[in-house]
Formats: C-alpha cells, structure tokens, sequence
C-alpha cells in the first residue's frame, strides 16, 4: 500500500502533465487554425474569387488542420495515433475514388483560380462552346451564350481543353475579305476600301490597316482586308466595315460576282 500511493502520485503527475500539454495544443492548434483561416479568406477575397469557393476552401482546410492538431493531442495523451490515421487514409482513398470526376473539377477549378486563364466577364471559347463567363464555380463554370442561353460546363473539361480567350488583349485584328469580278479596277477597289477603312472612327491607324489583293480566284478577285480595332468595337467594326464597302461598290458600279450554273439543253430530236 506504501508503494501504491507514490506510484499514483507519480502516475497522476505525469499524465496531468500530458494532459495539460494536451489542452496547450487543442487551445494554440484553435488560434492557428483560426489565423490560417482568416489568411487565406482574406488572400482568396483581394483576388476576387467566388464566395462560394472561399467558404468550400476554408472549410476544407480547418478539417484537415483539426485532424492533425487532434492528433497531436491524442499522441502527447499516450494514444496510439497510428490505427487512427490508417482509418483516415483508407476513408480518405475510398471518397477519392468514388469522387473523382467531382474532384477533378474541383482541382480544375482551383487552377482555373489560380492560374486565371479567363475572368468573369471574358468571352471565352472552350469546352466547345463561345459565351460570355458568367460565373466560375467550385466544379464548374457558367457562361452565357450570344443568344442569352445559359450553358453549365464541367471545370475539368475547360482545363483538359484548349481556351481561346478574346478579351485579355485590348485590341484585336478585324479580318476581312471582299470578292469583285475581273473587270474591275484593281487600284480603284483599294482606294475606296481604304477611304472606308480610314473614315472610320473605332479602326485603330496602327498598326496600319493592310489592304492588298490576296486572291485570284474561280469567278472574283478576293481582297484581304486587316484592320486593328479595340476588343469591344470588334463586331461594330466589322459590320459596318461590310455594309459600307457594300454601298460603295453599288455608288461605284463594282460587282461582286456570285456563283453560276450555265446549264446546256441538247435536243436529240
């Protein structure tokens, strides 16, 4: 009985001290976790990202960090930690692998995040789809057609792709060809192409506008016609560029040749 009471004595004074050591790291690994958390809600908010992301992400990370900080509390506590992670790692692998379409999209879109390859707002060409990003999603991204429909593609299917982004530059090139038929006047048809080209407010004068005959073809001579405008007036230009080359030509007596059928009739008879 005398060498029971020391051996209690002794007992209860070390594992009061694993206790509190446990509780020391509950309270600090509470405090770190919640400054991390805070960091990376601040760092995602300053880069505009979607709110729904920012939740999902922060979420994720305060599970993960309070497994390993219950961890750490449960080995200074004498707790054998390592049962505990093999049935976090085999749960783990088996959500992977009954997610992994839904978490390659989250992956993706962490890139698409992180990299950013377009923004809301850009008109984008991916996924086989041309639209206007509306929203980009924890698993996928929402553009909006040029005929107002709305159209959901996964994330991982714009990260496996090639994206054509037409908005990141300012400006962009306006190509253009216009056909006229063999009797017309080659120096006549540039002069009044390039006086259209050069009365137009939005068309940038440089780069200079290229105007040349590029093409001798079947039934017309085809002029290439470039020209710089600024990403927004992109299809301004370009229509009124074609409408107005189109009245000139009809004030100047310039056709524009169009395909036909001579058909011949043999009588057997």
């Amino acid at each position: 009985m005398n060498n029971l009471v020391p051996q209690i004595y002794e007992w209860g004074s070390t594992f009061g001290i694993r206790l509190i050591a446990a509780i020391a790291i509950l309270i600090i690994g509470r405090i770190v976790i919640r400054l991390v958390r805070k960091g990376i809600v601040k760092l995602m908010g300053k880069r505009l990202i979607e709110k729904a992301i920012i939740t999902f992400t922060a979420s994720m990370i305060n599970v993960v960090l309070w497994v390993f900080v219950i961890l750490a509390a449960l080995s200074q506590l004498g707790v054998e930690t390592t049962s505990f992670i093999a049935v976090i790692g085999a749960a783990g692998l088996a959500v992977g692998f009954a997610m992994q379409g839904t978490l390659a999209n989250f992956a993706a879109g962490l890139l698409i995040i992180l990299f950013k390859p377009f923004r809301v707002g850009d008109v984008v060409e991916a996924g086989g789809i041309i639209g206007s990003v509306n929203s980009i999603n924890m698993f996928n991204t929402i553009f909006k057609s040029f005929d107002n429909k709305t159209i959901i593609v996964p994330n991982s299917s714009l990260m496996n792709g090639v994206v054509t982004n037409y908005t990141t530059e300012g400006i962009r090139r306006v190509d253009l060809k216009f056909g006229v038929d063999y009797e017309s006047d080659i120096k006549k048809v540039k002069k009044i192409i390039k006086g259209i080209v050069d009365k137009h407010e939005l068309v940038h004068k440089e780069p200079e506008p290229f105007i040349r005959l590029g093409e001798m073809g079947d039934s017309s001579l085809n002029f290439n016609i470039r020209i710089w405008a600024n990403t927004e007036n992109y299809w301004t230009v370009y229509f009124d560029i074609t409408e107005q080359v189109k009245e000139e030509f009809d004030k100047n007596q310039i056709n524009i040749p169009f395909p036909q059928m001579d058909v011949h009739i043999k009588n057997k008879g």
